[in-house]
C-alpha cells in the first residue's frame, strides 16, 4: 500500500500546528498539517511493513502511524504532545477521538526533561547564530519563548495549553526583533527556573499511563483484523 494511500484513507486524526495552533500566526504564514494514521493490521501480516510515518501527500504535512506516535507520546516527545492538543482540529474519526480522550494518559513530569532538553538544544542553534551574525534568527527565538512558557505552564497546572493568548503581541514583537537579545535571554533564564521549580511540585504524574495507552492500541489493532486484507486494493 503507497504511503500517501495510508494517509489518505486510514488517517484516524488530523489537525493544524505551528503558529496557527499557537496563535502567531500573520498574514503570509505557513499551514503546517500533522495527523496519524492506522495502518490496517493485516499490512503487517506481511515481509514489507507500513511506514512508521510519512511526509505528505501534501506541503508542509506530515503524518505518524499510530503505533509510534503513541511511542513518542509515552516519551514526552514535545511536538507529538503539542500535536494531540492542537485547537485546530481538521479531522477525526471514532478512533482518533479515542486517542484524544487519552491525552492525559500521555503527560507525566516527564514532560520537564524532554521540553527542558529540547529547549536547550534550541537555545544553543541560537547562540551559535548569535556569535555567528551578531543576532539570533528573532522568530525562532520567538518560538524557543512560547515553548518555555507552555513547558512551565504544563508542569504548574497539568494542562498543555498551545495558544498564547494574550502573550502574543510581546511573542510577536522578539519575532520582529524590537527586544534586545540580552533581554530575550533573561526572559527565556526566567522561564526555565520558572519550570524547574513547577516540576518539583507538578500535578502530574511521575510516570504516564502506559498500561491504559497499550489496551487501546491493541484493541485497534484486533479490530482492523477483522476488516478486509487491503492488499487486495493495491496488487
Amino acid at each position: 500500500m503507497r504511503p500517501e494511500t495510508l494517509v489518505r484513507d486510514h488517517t484516524i486524526y488530523a489537525c493544524v500546528m505551528g503558529s496557527r495552533a499557537f496563535g502567531l500566526a500573520t498574514e503570509g504564514s505557513d499551514t503546517d498539517r500533522r495527523g496519524v494514521f492506522l495502518a490496517p493490521t493485516a499490512l503487517y501480516w506481511r515481509f514489507e511493513k507500513p511506514p512508521t510515518h510519512v511526509e505528505g501527500p501534501a506541503e508542509e504535512q506530515f503524518s505518524w502511524e499510530l503505533e509510534r506516535f503513541c511511542e513518542l507520546a509515552l516519551r514526552a516527545n514535545p511536538n507529538i504532545l503539542e500535536c494531540l492538543h492542537s485547537p485546530l482540529v481538521e479531522h477525526v474519526d471514532d478512533t482518533g477521538r479515542e486517542l484524544l480522550a487519552l491525552r492525559g494518559a500521555f503527560l507525566s513530569r516527564r514532560a520537564h526533561e524532554t521540553f527542558t532538553r529540547y529547549a536547550l538544544g534550541q537555545r544553543r542553534k541560537l547562540e551559535a547564530t548569535v556569535r555567528a551574525h551578531g543576532t539570533p534568527r528573532w522568530k525562532h527565538a520567538m518560538h524557543l519563548l512560547r515553548l518555555l512558557m507552555s513547558s512551565r505552564d504544563l508542569l504548574r497546572t497539568g494542562a498543555l495549553t498551545l495558544d498564547v493568548g494574550d502573550e502574543r503581541e510581546s511573542l510577536l514583537a522578539v519575532k520582529r526583533g524590537e527586544v534586545p537579545w540580552p533581554e530575550v535571554e533573561s526572559r527565556m533564564n526566567r522561564l526555565a527556573a520558572e519550570a524547574d521549580e513547577a516540576a518539583g511540585r507538578s500535578p502530574l504524574p511521575a510516570e504516564p499511563d502506559h498500561r491504559r495507552v497499550e489496551d487501546f492500541l491493541v484493541r485497534v489493532r484486533r479490530a482492523s483484523a477483522l476488516q478486509p486484507d487491503p492488499y487486495d486494493e493495491v496488487v
